[in-house]
């Protein structure tokens, strides 16, 4: 009885957790379907490869998520600048930044309750409830992750293996539908690579 009722003092972070996860499990499923030279390749117009985004958003969830709840979010040590430098990395080098970044991520949200939902954080200066400081961040990973989708789509054109309903399948999916938990989806995403 104790472990249920310790799951439901949990249930609202558990639930930004799975969401994390996957938009962590999309990205990670676009990733796959480019080339290891695609990683740093420059971007027309000016827009962000994908290991400028990757070392972005690593810098951000290491800053924002190491000692969450003690210190401000925009750690003094963070060079966000250096982050959007152009850089030419090996798939290794690439996972294993990426995976920095989420690894501190995770390892906060597992020393959260639903309780501290409702205390303070402060980020550059700013308090904020973690809840928000939570759903801003969830949001701020989302943004990166579709602009990795987008731009793994723009590569693969009709090479592309759909990561969500493929156009046409709608009607199919309505019949069956299995991905609106995000647990459910984030397996799925897994599941294409053979983990």
């Amino acid at each position: 009885m104790a472990a249920a009722k310790s799951n439901d003092m949990n249930e609202l972070v558990e639930s930004i957790r799975a969401e994390y996860l996957r938009y962590k499990a999309l990205a990670e499923a676009a990733l796959r379907q480019v080339t290891d030279d695609e990683l740093s390749a420059p971007v027309p117009n000016g827009g962000n490869s994908f290991a400028i985004i990757c070392w972005h958003l690593s810098g951000n969830l290491r800053s924002r998520f190491t000692d969450f709840l003690t210190s401000d979010g925009e750690k003094p040590w963070r060079n966000r600048e250096k982050e959007f430098d152009e850089r030419t990395v090996s798939r290794a080098e690439f996972m294993t930044k990426w995976d920095d970044g989420w690894a501190v991520l995770l390892s906060a949200l597992d020393g959260l309750t639903d309780d501290h939902l409702r205390t303070s954080v402060t980020i550059r200066g700013q308090s904020l409830k973690v809840h928000e400081a939570l759903h801003r961040s969830l949001a701020h990973a989302a943004y990166h992750v579709g602009q990795i989708v987008f731009l793994a789509k723009s590569l693969r054109g009709d090479r592309w293996t759909s990561l969500s309903i493929p156009r046409g399948r709608s009607q199919a999916y309505n019949q069956n539908a299995r991905f609106e938990r995000a647990s459910a989806h984030t397996d799925a995403l897994r599941g294409k690579s053979g983990t």
